[in-house]
């Protein structure tokens, strides 16, 4: 029987899911028996300022949330903008005979479910409904075989909210009061910072080391009679000389060195220009031979179907998206029911989906390409999420991305989930890779040995419907052919062409996102549904900025990172946090409890007998994992905060230092600002004395010919300005005090050149032009969008600045005869053209803003970061900055009208899932 019918004859039941957009999807495949309604995310947390805590509860409870002396109890309150929803859900609940918790069936979804039960405190029966897709059979199905509240999920979900919020809460305002103020620690987010600082690290400390090698291109008689489309000639790369293999860059270590130091003199061979051009004139008239040929069989089997984070990658990868961006779009995929859900460690596909992706193998490529038997791809993660498939087109039959009519950032990711579950159900790729050794003797009578590689693919299999990139843009994908021609050993060849190649080593790559996320992974650190959160948060926090696609840590980020290395060391540590992780999955599977683990993470208790841990023990022991953070977040006057903040550049007796409004070099008493947008590894020495070496930032202009006070140009944290230096003795406040004058600095002025009659001009604004007819005063003055004229209420916009101090009356009644044009300015051509946003479906442009360029679609306005240009940037990043503007976008308040008789109700909201007796006559009068 279906649940419509069994709703007609059994009552009313309502539906909660977390979003509206997946709210309307569920509604259209359940019909009128129901009422689906949106909880939109989370209705209830952790209070997020003390304000938000009811009264009752004071000190530590009242800053954390938290009541770390009975249990951990954590202090739940109804977020302020979900107040309202609330009260919806409250109402429609009064008119139902069941309720099903719809909510994701992951463990975030779960803590949601339980919330809403515990706000909601319904009286009519309560089901657990769960699916991974949001089609008409699942959910059907979902609602014939709904399932109990999981609690055990809850409670892992639970600690885990408590620890973070532990660990953020007492660790961030160590970070405000000894590096920066709003900065903040958290449980993964601090390791993620600390990896990307690790890798700047050692690019700093990377030295370059030159090589040299011999390329050369030959040809077998074989090859030059081959026919048309056939190669005829092969390249290769000289790989040892007297049986000495010819160093490579993976036979340096990071200072430039030969690892081992073997040098010249070991098994590797180290070419410079003078060997190497030496050796090529040495083979001008060599005869070479084929040394050896080795052919063995090529086979490529099909990449798993996605998980979270090998979509986030490879949509890193193939799209450019930020894992952010790619996991918005998926969930907009998910809700409208075109994908499974996308919050899955699982690489399973079901049999529906095996079936469906088989079908579509036939029909699209054909029967030779369909596997006898299906694959199946059963590895997972280690402690992966619960009961996940992986994410795949949704439905017993997939949709190709032509049929579902989407469009932009949504057909892409669309594409590439379908292109990739398709493919993992198709025969392996199979061929031939050859590896040919071509020798000669050299003039000189040393043996030279020449290397090259083939790979021909004889049946493309699943590469025909999809390749997987790579983090190295220099690294060949798996559907690349190398065709050399037919040889065989003994063979003659000859050399066309012999080249000395000079090659310097690089340093280790950035990460980017997509390889932070592979490296968080590998490291089982963190929860891979959260890595593009986490990555979020680092950026938006100015722990890291984006160069490109390479992540790049700020000089804030290496003082913060520094601090918690060396006196929070166990909280940073890469395989402390990974343990962490398996103790709370260990709580999650019922093998652990949460509150003792809290208490020995917090307190300490357990890992010294008869006493809490020490601090050393807590932070840098090599005991017990868990330590006592409360100590270790006490004892502060260890920390030096400037000896944290300071980076000495070598011996030039210069000095970075973080300060409290960015990072400065200095020598002695002079200092500098540095580019906030400067990655670390780019400051030299060299770049430091030329910071140095400019102006000062305060020029003294001379004296004011009417009152004597000394004039001088300024560089401020808002611009160059000009001000005066009042006398000493002048009074500062009170009434008879004195202000300086001050003004910016014209567009047109530069700090370096401006000279006193520049400042005297600007302390003369507002300039008096005259008065109109009327007597009306008209003057000419600097705003903030520029020159202008006012009279009374009226102003009119200047075309250039010089006109403030040139414009006449004249000039200025006729501007005013004018008709007043309609907003501030004539607007500005676009700099550039962006195309179609896929979300408003209007033209993005790129326009000149008075803070800089910036993308519009007219509706939405966003600012280009620091790493992006008007010349580099793509539609696809446009398109991605304006959605996350609009997802920043302050929610509309709901109209507060509740009727009066409810006022009473309101006094008794329970904002807190339970308290210590002893506070319980607090709580009865708390609100919600």
């Amino acid at each position: 029987m279906s649940p419509t019918s069994e709703t007609a004859r059994d009552g009313r039941r309502l539906v909660i899911v977390e979003s509206p957009a997946k709210a309307k999807t569920i509604k259209g495949y359940l019909g009128p028996g129901y009422v689906v309604e949106a909880s939109v995310g989370h209705i209830r947390d952790l209070p997020g300022t003390a304000a938000e805590v009811p009264e009752g509860y004071t000190g530590d409870v009242r800053r954390l949330g938290i009541d770390v002396d009975h249990d951990f109890e954590p202090i739940y309150v109804v977020n302020p903008d979900k107040k309202a929803q609330v009260s919806k859900l409250k109402s429609l609940l009064k008119e139902a005979d069941e309720l099903f918790l719809a909510t994701d069936e992951d463990r975030e979804g779960e803590a949601i479910a339980w919330h809403l039960q515990e706000v909601l405190r319904p009286k009519v029966p309560v089901h657990r409904m769960v699916f991974h897709e949001i089609t008409k059979d699942a959910i059907q199905e979902a609602v014939r075989n709904p399932r109990e509240l999981n609690k055990r999920l809850v409670d892992a979900q639970e600690t885990r909210r408590i620890l973070d919020r532990l660990y953020g809460y007492e660790v961030s305002p160590v970070l405000w009061k000894k590096v920066m103020p709003r900065l903040s620690a958290g449980r993964v987010q601090s390791v993620a910072t600390r990896l990307v600082v690790e890798r700047e690290r050692e690019r700093m400390a990377f030295r370059s080391a030159s090589y040299w090698d011999l390329t050369a291109v030959f040809a077998t008689e074989a090859g030059r009679a081959a026919a048309a489309g056939e190669p005829g000639t092969f390249g290769a790369r000289l790989s040892a000389v007297d049986g000495r293999r010819v160093a490579t860059g993976r036979d340096f270590d990071s200072l430039g060195q030969i690892k081992g130091g073997a040098g010249a003199t070991g098994q590797v061979l180290h070419l410079d220009e003078e060997a190497a051009r030496g050796l090529a004139a040495a083979l001008a008239a060599t005869d070479f031979q084929v040394r050896s040929v080795e052919s063995k069989p090529y086979r490529r089997s099909p990449y798993a179907p996605f998980r979270t984070t090998t979509l986030q990658q490879e949509a890193s990868r193939k799209l450019g998206f930020g894992a952010k961006r790619t996991m918005d779009v998926a969930q907009k995929l998910y809700e409208n029911g075109f994908i499974t859900y996308m919050r899955t460690d699982s690489t399973t596909l079901s049999d529906t989906a095996i079936t469906a992706a088989r079908a579509q193998v036939e029909q699209l490529y054909g029967r030779e390409y369909l596997p006898d038997a299906p694959r199946t791809y059963q590895g997972k993660v280690k402690n992966a999420q619960e009961a996940h498939e992986a994410i795949r087109p949704s439905g017993d039959r997939f949709r190709t991305p032509a049929e579902t009519r989407l469009a932009g950032d949504e057909y892409k990711l669309y594409e590439l989930i379908w292109m990739r579950t398709v493919a993992s159900q198709m025969k392996d790729a199979v061929g031939q890779s050859v590896s040919v050794k071509v020798a000669g003797r050299a003039a000189d009578g040393r043996d030279v040995e020449f290397s090259a590689s083939g790979k021909i693919i004889t049946f493309h299999g699943f590469l025909k419907a999809y390749v997987e990139g790579r983090d190295d843009p220099d690294a060949e994908l798996d559907d690349r052919e190398r065709r050399l021609p037919p040889m065989a050993e003994g063979d003659g060849v000859t050399a066309d062409e012999i080249t000395p190649d000079g090659h310097s080593t690089k340093p280790p790559a950035r990460y980017t996102e997509a390889s932070l996320i592979k490296e968080l992974e590998d490291r089982e650190i963190g929860r891979p549904s959260t890595y593009a959160a986490i990555i979020d948060t680092i950026i938006r926090r100015g722990y890291v900025f984006k160069k490109g696609t390479a992540l790049v840590p700020s000089f804030v980020a290496l003082a913060a990172v520094r601090l918690l290395e060396e006196h929070f060391g166990r909280l940073v540590d890469y395989d402390f946090t990974a343990k962490m992780e398996d103790d709370l999955d260990a709580i999650a599977r019922g093998e652990a409890e949460s509150v003792p683990w809290l208490r020995r993470f917090y307190f300490g208790e357990g890992s010294v007998e008869g006493a809490a841990a020490s601090a050393a023990d807590a932070g840098n022991g090599d005991g017990d994992h868990l330590g006592g953070l409360k100590e270790l977040v006490t004892d502060l006057g260890a920390i030096d905060a400037r000896e944290i903040s300071s980076f000495p550049l070598g011996d030039s007796g210069i000095t970075l230092r973080v300060g409290r409004y960015g990072p400065y070099v200095e020598r002695g008493e002079k200092r500098q600002d540095v580019p906030d947008d400067l990655p670390p590894e780019e400051l030299t020495v060299e770049l430091a004395e030329e910071l140095l070496n400019k102006p000062s930032g305060e020029r003294v202009l001379g004296n004011d010919p009417d009152n004597g006070n000394q004039i001088v140009a300024k560089s401020g944290r808002y611009g160059a300005y000009f001000t005066e230096i009042l006398p000493e003795g002048t009074p500062k406040t009170g009434k008879n005090a004195v202000k300086p004058r001050t003004g910016s600095l014209l567009q047109s002025m530069d700090l370096d050149t401006v000279t006193l009659e520049d400042a005297l001009k600007i302390f003369g604004l507002p300039r008096v032009v005259g008065a109109d007819a009327e007597g009306v005063e008209i003057t000419a003055q600097n705003g903030r969008y520029g020159p202008y004229l006012k009279k009374g209420t009226d102003s009119r916009s200047l075309e250039t600045e010089d006109q403030m101090f040139t414009v006449t009356l004249e000039e200025a009644l006729a501007i005013y005869a004018q008709p007043k044009a309609r907003g501030r300015a004539a607007a500005k051509p676009p700099l550039k053209e962006l195309g179609v946003d896929p979300v408003s479906e209007k033209p993005v442009v790129v326009k000149d803003g008075r803070f800089g360029p910036y993308v519009t679609d007219g509706e939405t306005n966003a600012t280009l970061r620091r790493d992006d240009s008007v010349e580099e940037i793509t539609p696809e990043r446009g398109f991605e900055l304006l959605a996350e503007k609009r997802a920043k976008a302050p929610a509309k308040k709901a109209a507060k009208k509740a009727p009066a008789k409810k006022a009473a109700a309101k006094k008794t909201t329970t904002a807190a899932k339970k308290a210590p007796a002893k506070k319980a006559a607090a709580k009865k009068t708390t609100s919600a």
